[in-house]
C-alpha cells in the first residue's frame, strides 16, 4: 500500500444523499479531495458529463480513473480493492449508500434547503 494519498476529484450535488455518502467516505478516511459542485457551477456538470460519458452523479475521479454514478460504498470498495486505502471498521458519519429521502426532495422542491432546486419533469 502506498503512503501517498490518491488524487481525488468528486463531482457532487450540493444536497444529495448519494453525494453526501461520497463526502462521508472522504471524511471517514481523512482523504483530501477536490469537490466540484455540479449544481452551483453548471460548467462542472458539463465537465463531469464529458469525462464520464454520462449525466448521472456522483462521479469520482481517482488517480485519473473515472468512477461514474457511484455511491460512497462503491468508492470505498474501489479504493480498498486497488490498494489505495486500508479498510476501516469505523462508521461513516452519514449513510454511504442511499438517495435523498422523499422528505428531503420535497423540502428542496419547496426551496427550504438553501441553494437547492429540483425541477420535476412530467
Amino acid at each position: 500500500m502506498s503512503d501517498s494519498k490518491p488524487q481525488i476529484t468528486a463531482y457532487l450535488k450540493t444536497f444529495c444523499g448519494w453525494s453526501e455518502g461520497v463526502r462521508a467516505i472522504m471524511r471517514k478516511y481523512e482523504l483530501p479531495f477536490e469537490e466540484k459542485d455540479i449544481i452551483k457551477n453548471p460548467a462542472f456538470r458539463w465537465e463531469m458529463e464529458q469525462k464520464s460519458g454520462q449525466p448521472l452523479s456522483p462521479c469520482v475521479m481517482v488517480n485519473g480513473k473515472m468512477l461514474a454514478d457511484v455511491s460512497g460504498e462503491e468508492v470505498e470498495a474501489y479504493l480498498i480493492e486497488n490498494g489505495l486505502l486500508e479498510a476501516s471498521d469505523a462508521p461513516a458519519d452519514a449513510p454511504i449508500d442511499s438517495a435523498c429521502t422523499d422528505e428531503q426532495h420535497e423540502a428542496m422542491a419547496r426551496g427550504e434547503v438553501p441553494g437547492a432546486k429540483i425541477k420535476f419533469v412530467e
